[in-house]
């Protein structure tokens, strides 16, 4: 019997998942950021571990880049336009300089590092600005996987700033890093005109194909939709699986198309998942939470794979100049360039900067960026993948763990109260109502302590009570007190 078969594939896949599950629970009480545990198990079960064999380049580009597709466009979706309209300048001008920025300084600094006689790297100053641009864009999941654990908030509109700018930089970086790899492979001089015009055209071609696709999908959601609804009314569980189904055809139809146009298809398929995010179409909640689980496998099966695509032991020979070059872009390279991007923008005070400066964490992204100079067989292509794995690694494990206590004491955290997760409840789109949350205080009893002593908007009713863990459903004896979360379903015309 064949050693590699696909029950033995099966088998180990599932073996990893349910193992980077079990042990991912206990990253809620250590502060290890959940993705990282993944990372760890993959190594773990990999070459220098039990012995899993997985080093083709090709197949880990070609899985991160679907899994990136997901990623993208579902960031894209979960970001609500009126939350960032108050940072767009910022964000953008993080997301775009910002990641231009960090990779010109810290490529800057590899290239002197590269000069010096103890180090064991040699890079000229092309392949520095390429190490440095792989790891340019930072990760969303992990910085938002640990605050949402632990139910922390961030003042003065940090999360939409944040999830704007990481949802949006990992084009930027791409595009920094395929640009490079086409300087050195064709053996071409980089100029900077080239440099703004190849970003110009990516853009241009990326942004108008997503905003494009994106209104084309609203349009054939709503076709499907129409189709046969008459005659025969299809079930909506059917309903929501065949849109999410098209949704997914449209994800990668997005990137393709834009790519073979010679734009930048993970731009387009994140504007693709904004557009669709912000517009009503049938089922969004469903295909919402659909999608959502979709990027939880997508991170993990890629994190799964990437630590069973490097074998530590390389890791060994760059380690100490890998533990600089992280130790630089967390310390100088991310905080400078934040500074300098946000020095206009007055309004955004000194910790937030500070913040946001160190909640630069490296993720899935830069590993899979550093494939491609592999697969284009690029001189110190191996040190560059190894070096870049092992940043991740360090940023996560110091940035990711240290991202709470940085915000309490900075004084920029508040109660994460998004109200609905804490029920459990969700209400079609097509109904004419809206759920809300109160938790009520003292002077909410002041006239008394029931239900119909208490103020409540108009077209209000109280669904339920949340106390202590348990979760009770109302009636006009039930004795209230201070501290009890109400669930209130609201006429969503009053």
């Amino acid at each position: 019997m064949s050693v590699i078969s696909g029950e033995n594939i099966l088998l180990v896949g599932s073996v990893l998942l349910i193992a980077g599950v079990l042990i991912g629970k206990s990253s809620y009480r250590t502060g290890l950021p959940l993705l990282l545990v993944f990372l760890i198990v993959g190594m773990l079960f990999g070459t220098d571990g039990l012995g899993l064999q997985f080093s083709n380049m090709h197949d880990a580009q070609f899985i991160g880049m679907i899994a990136l597709c997901i990623i993208l466009f579902s960031g894209g979706m979960s970001t609500s336009v009126s939350s960032i309209r108050p940072i767009l300048t910022p964000g953008i001008v993080l997301s775009t300089v910002g990641v231009l920025l960090t990779s010109l300084i810290t490529g800057l600094f590899i290239f002197w590092l590269s000069g010096m006689p103890w180090t064991n790297i040699h890079f000229a100053l092309i392949p520095s600005l390429l190490l440095a641009s792989t790891m340019s864009s930072t990760d969303s999941a992990s910085v938002f996987g640990i605050l949402g654990s632990q139910k922390v908030g961030l003042k003065n509109n940090l999360r939409p700033l944040l999830e704007l700018e990481s949802g949006s930089n990992d084009p930027m970086a791409y595009m920094l890093t395929i640009i490079l790899i086409e300087a050195i492979v064709m053996g071409s001089s980089l100029s900077a005109g080239m440099l703004v015009s190849q970003l110009l055209l990516q853009f241009g071609i990326g942004g108008a194909l997503g905003l494009g696709i994106g209104f084309f999908a609203k349009w054939l959601s709503g076709l499907y939709r129409r189709i046969g609804s008459k005659s025969s009314p299809e079930d909506a569980g059917q309903a929501t699986a065949m849109l999410s189904i098209l949704i997914i055809g449209i994800i990668f139809l997005t990137y393709t198309l834009t790519t073979a146009l010679q734009g930048n298809g993970y731009l387009a398929v994140y504007i693709c998942g904004i557009v669709l995010g912000n517009t009503s179409i049938p089922y969004h909640k469903s295909i919402s939470r659909f999608m959502n689980g979709l990027t939880w496998l997508a991170q993990i099966v890629v994190f799964l794979m990437l630590g069973l695509l490097v074998n530590p032991h390389e890791m060994l020979s760059v380690a100490a100049v890998s533990f600089l070059i992280g130790a630089f872009m967390i310390i100088v390279g991310r905080p400078l360039s934040v500074f300098l991007c946000l020095a206009p923008f007055r309004k955004i005070n000194l910790k937030t900067k500070t913040f946001i400066s160190w909640v630069g964490l490296r993720g899935a992204v830069p590993i899979i960026f550093a494939t491609y100079p592999v697969v284009a067989e690029v001189p110190g292509a191996s040190q560059i993948f190894n070096i870049v794995f092992f940043v991740t690694l360090l940023s996560l494990i110091v940035q990711g763990t240290s991202v709470i206590a940085a915000a309490r004491k900075l004084d920029l955290t508040e109660t994460d109260d998004t109200g609905e997760h804490d029920f459990g409840v969700e209400l079609a789109d097509e109904h004419p109502t809206s759920l809300h949350t109160i938790v009520l205080t003292a002077s909410h009893l002041e006239q008394g302590n029931t239900l119909s002593s208490i103020s409540l908007p108009e077209g209000s009713l109280v669904m339920m009570i949340h106390r202590d863990g348990q979760y009770i459903v109302p009636n006009g004896k039930r004795i209230l007190k201070e501290g009890d979360k109400l669930l209130i379903i609201r006429d969503s015309a009053t």
